[in-house]
């Protein structure tokens, strides 16, 4: 930072319990976080993925869809990442339906962006999609007005309890596609312009932040469940120990590998810009 730069670093995340619970501890002061301040924003990430664009927070939480478009801008913490571990964004229907039975409907998604919408692309190919806001889309199903939902969040637990089937489950998917790699969804990005230190300083307090959670859960789990939609305790805790473990605090060789196949992937369907070199993404932080 340069002299007379304020020190207050914005975080946008997503309100939901996995991010709230992973960046309790630097925003609410449990750690010193010296020479920076943390300030929590929320909004879901299609929003965050486009604020991304314009370089709007210092540090962001986006798809990994969308990591492409904003790495001249931001560059990918080796920490944070939420990745589905044989489990991620999953297809429910009204009633009991194949995936070739909705080949020809309508599905609602969460946003263009999302890397849920890139996995379900690759995984089951061209549909006709509708962008729906993500705590929409059950609605938007039990009411007949959509064929399937691409459900994410607390939702990849609950469709049951809104008497909806599962078609799919697109983490599964991937694994079996990829031989057992977890499927990359959400990652947080640094803003280069703040300088190397400052991205490496910003980076460590992250991780340490999710260790710090991880290690003494019972505070931010409580902190977590605000962010829940009225899901119980045990909703919450289930959730958050799906998307916040060892490979948030360190994508680990596996995970980053999973990052660049997920782009590759992508980039064969035409849905990843073709001129990003994979193979030479960073991760702030790595050991690699």
């Amino acid at each position: 930072m340069t002299s007379g730069e304020s020190h207050t670093i914005r975080i946008g995340h997503s309100p939901d319990p996995d991010d709230a619970f992973m960046f309790h501890a630097m925003t609410t002061g449990r750690f010193d976080t010296t020479p920076y301040l943390y300030k929590h924003e929320l909004l879901d990430i299609e929003t965050l993925n486009q604020k991304a664009l314009n370089s709007e927070f210092e540090v962001s939480a986006v798809s990994i869809h969308a990591l492409p478009d904003v790495l001249e801008d931001y560059a990918l913490m080796n920490c944070g990442a939420s990745m589905g571990e044989g489990y991620g964004p999953r297809i429910v229907t009204l009633g009991e339906k194949t995936i070739d039975q909705i080949l020809d409907g309508k599905i609602a998604i969460p946003g263009i962006k999302t890397s849920a919408h890139l996995a379900l692309r690759i995984m089951v190919g061209d549909l006709d999609t509708v962008v729906v806001p993500f705590d929409k889309i059950m609605d938007e199903v039990k009411a007949g007005n959509v064929d399937a939902g691409l459900i994410i969040h607390e939702g990849q637990l609950t469709w049951k309890d809104e008497g909806l089937h599962l078609v799919a489950d697109l983490g599964e998917m991937w694994a079996e596609m990829t031989g057992g790699l977890p499927l990359p969804l959400g990652g947080n990005v640094v803003r280069r312009d703040l300088g190397n230190d400052a991205c490496d300083i910003i980076t460590e307090h992250v991780r340490l932040s999710i260790a710090h959670a991880i290690a003494d859960p019972e505070e931010g789990l409580a902190f977590a469940i605000e962010w829940g939609r009225g899901i119980d305790e045990e909703t919450n805790e289930e959730f958050v120990q799906m998307y916040v473990n060892e490979r948030t605090i360190d994508y680990g060789p596996e995970g980053r590998e999973a990052v660049r196949r997920f782009l590759k992937e992508g980039q064969q369907i035409g849905m990843i810009r073709a001129d990003l070199d994979v193979d030479a993404l960073e991760f702030i932080g790595a050991e690699e």
